[in-house]
């Protein structure tokens, strides 16, 4: 009587070499981070130019829009995001505003990421001799016009680092998106772990491996704009 041969079993995901797992899954990987850089660039933009707005109102010499500037920063700089992504979130469903949970996304990373770049700018404003201010008064400038034409230009060169690090902050500050259904890269990741758990480590390691590149993109273009307009100055 000759031995009982083994039943085939059908392949299931968990057969597949591990590094297979993340070489298959590569479109669906490159598809989040697509919608991470979509988050990083529109936020960023968005939160710059707030944090503009939120800069010259602090060194405004009204006093009201310096007591509003200053509010602003210090509740969403002492505002844990996920907190603000629960507010943006909940609350504007809540007064009839429907939009989409990307955008809902982008408004929560951009009110909170311009707190710290008015804060960013302010120091840079701050650094700039007051002589140039007084001269530009002088001249018969408004505060608008000197701040727009000459203080603002010399600030934005002085902060670039700062900036830098604030923009990867926010890289990785659009991870909380996923809570909320935005199927950004690291929402990616937590499906592809569940469905592959075996490929855990191969996993992050290309998940971490493209946040790296976005990052260094930061750091390589921050500091190649530091190296220009130092030679500039």
């Amino acid at each position: 009587m000759s031995p009982t041969r083994p039943l085939h079993r059908a392949p299931t995901k968990g057969d597949q070499p591990d590094v297979n797992v993340l070489i298959d899954n590569l479109p669906k990987i490159l598809s989040g981070f697509w919608l991470t850089v979509q988050l990083l660039v529109v936020s960023g933009v968005v939160a710059t130019l707030l944090g503009t707005i939120l800069a010259a109102m602090r060194v405004s010499p009204v006093p009201v829009l310096q007591r509003a500037g200053t509010a602003y920063v210090t509740v969403f700089r002492n505002t844990p995001l996920l907190i603000v992504f629960l507010i943006v979130v909940t609350g504007l469903p809540a007064v009839g505003l429907q939009y989409s949970f990307f955008v809902r996304a982008i408004i929560a990373l951009s009110l909170y990421t311009a707190a710290f770049v008015c804060e960013a700018l302010r120091s840079g404003i701050n650094a700039i001799q007051a002589g140039q201010a007084e001269a530009a008064r002088a001249i018969g400038m408004t505060f608008g016009q000197s701040l727009r034409l000459i203080v603002l230009p010399q600030a934005f060169r002085a902060v670039v680092p700062p900036l830098a690090s604030i923009l990867i902050a926010l890289t990785k500050n659009t991870a909380i998106a996923e809570v909320f259904g935005v199927t950004e890269a690291s929402y990616q990741l937590d499906s592809l772990v569940r469905d592959f758990p075996t490929a855990l480590w191969w996993l992050f390691a290309g998940i971490a491996i493209g946040y790296m590149i976005i990052v260094f993109v930061i750091a390589g273009g921050a500091s190649l704009l530091e190296r220009r307009w130092t030679v500039t100055r």
